[in-house]
């Protein structure tokens, strides 16, 4: 399939074969398995997922990739292409909770489509191509530098594993920075109901814009939350923590913990 790569969509398209293996076999899916491939490009995963799996959905932005596909893939009932962005269009999961996703994404809009994937109903697994520092900041351990929004965004509802590194001479063309392949298992039971998600998301947003600052400010004095006293001292027994912390002493589970405390 030849294409000239779009820099504005991000394109960079994976050309080594042993490194396509690796990624497929890290989905671990079969033929009772239901995959939904994020940006296919040429097909460089599609090619090894087809015959493998029970069903392949594509989603794909480009024009011409997308009718290509459609061309190629268009009359097998087991794949169905779906011409649109990622962010957008309504994800046509039959069976969510079993499903299983792959792609090599754009790395420029790496934790939209991330955090899209982890709404509600979440998939079986997720296996991702993405920038490395984005995996290194997902996989960061709590107190360091990298750890953040990002890290417990993801970590609260989900497992998270770095598999290996991709060096940028696998793409074409070769982009200015090296990838790694990470794997999002989402929790099950979920650990947070819906309405105490949406306390985390606000908690977590708050407490890494006020970073630098200790909980017990952030916890008080941070418009989206203004925590009372009482409540402030339930939320930081809960989580674990000192009032003199600041966010990135604070584990996935305990911002977890503190937003269920907050929340009621």
């Amino acid at each position: 399939m030849r294409h000239r790569a779009k820099r504005s969509l991000g394109q960079n398209f994976l050309v080594d074969a042993n490194l396509q293996h690796k990624i497929v076999e890290a989905l671990g899916a079969g033929a009772h398995d239901e995959v939904l491939e994020i940006g296919p490009g040429k097909g460089a995963l599609t090619r090894h997922l087809v015959d493998r799996v029970g069903r392949l959905v594509l989603v794909e932005l480009d024009d011409d990739l997308a009718a290509a596909l459609t061309r190629r893939y268009g009359d097998r009932p087991d794949v169905e292409v779906v011409h649109g962005d990622v962010l957008e269009v309504e994800l046509p999961f039959r069976a969510p909770s079993s499903a299983v996703v792959v792609g090599n994404i754009p790395y420029n809009i790496t934790t939209p489509i991330i955090f899209r994937l982890l709404e509600r109903p979440r998939p079986r697994a997720i296996v991702l191509m993405v920038q490395e520092e984005v995996a290194d900041r997902i996989v960061a351990p709590v107190g360091t530098k990298a750890y953040g929004s990002l890290s417990v965004g993801v970590r609260s509802v989900a497992e998270v594993e770095r598999l290996f590194k991709v060096g940028r001479g696998a793409f074409r063309p070769v982009p200015g920075v090296d990838s790694a392949v990470i794997r999002i298992t989402p929790r099950r039971p979920e650990p947070l109901d819906a309405r105490e998600e949406e306390e985390l998301r606000i908690l977590v947003r708050a407490a890494f814009q006020w970073r630098r600052k200790q909980l017990r400010k952030i916890l008080r004095d941070h418009p989206d939350i203004g925590a009372s006293d009482e409540a402030l001292e339930r939320a930081l027994e809960a989580g674990e923590a000192a009032p003199t912390d600041r966010p990135e002493r604070v584990s996935p589970e305990g911002f977890v913990a503190m937003a269920r405390s907050l929340s009621g």
